[in-house]
C-alpha cells in the first residue's frame, strides 16, 4: 500500500493547509475497511444525498453529527440481552458491528435532514451560500445632465444666485 507525503505543500503554499489536511485524510480513509457501504449522489444543482447501508440498526443506535466542515455518522449496536438465549449461527453475513464513517463537507454545505428506511440511512445536504457571497447586480450611475454649453461650476453658481 502506498503512502503519500504532503509535507512539501505545508512548506511552499500559504493558506492551503486545510486542503493538505483533507488530502491526508482522504488518503487515510481510503485505507479503511469499506464498511458500511455508502453512495453519494447529487440531487440538484446545490443538493446532495448520502445513503449508508445500515441494515440491523435502529434509529436510536445511529448518531449523525455535523461540525464545521465534517459530517460524522456512527452506529453503536445495543448490547444483547444476557437473558435471551444464545443464537447459534450457521452463517453470519450481516455485520452488525459498531462503525464510524466521516465525510468532509465543502464550505456552506448543511444537513437538511435524515431518514432511515428499509435499512438505508439517507442524509440530505444542501449548499447554502450566504447572501454576501451570492452574485448581485450592481447598478451603474450616470452623470447628471448639464445645460448645453455650461460646465458644472457655472450651473452651480447660477443655482446659488437664484
Amino acid at each position: 500500500m502506498r503512502t503519500y507525503d504532503f509535507s512539501p505543500l505545508y512548506r511552499s503554499a500559504v493558506g492551503f493547509d486545510r486542503l493538505a489536511r483533507q488530502l491526508e485524510s482522504a488518503a487515510r480513509s481510503s485505507q479503511e475497511n469499506g464498511w458500511p457501504p455508502y453512495n453519494i449522489e447529487t440531487t440538484g444543482e446545490n443538493a446532495y444525498r448520502i445513503e449508508i447501508a445500515v441494515a440491523g440498526f435502529s434509529p436510536d443506535e445511529l448518531n449523525i453529527e455535523a461540525k464545521e466542515n465534517s459530517l460524522t455518522v456512527t452506529g453503536k449496536k445495543a448490547a444483547n440481552d444476557d437473558a435471551a438465549p444464545q443464537k447459534t449461527y450457521l452463517h453470519r453475513g450481516l455485520a452488525e458491528r459498531d462503525f464510524e464513517r466521516r465525510f468532509q463537507l465543502a464550505d456552506y454545505v448543511v444537513v437538511k435532514g435524515a431518514d432511515l428506511s428499509n435499512g438505508l440511512l439517507t442524509i440530505d445536504l444542501q449548499r447554502e451560500l450566504p447572501e454576501a457571497l451570492k452574485p448581485r447586480r450592481i447598478e451603474i450611475a450616470t452623470g447628471k445632465a448639464l445645460i448645453e454649453g455650461e460646465t458644472a461650476g457655472k450651473a452651480d453658481k447660477a443655482k446659488k444666485a437664484a
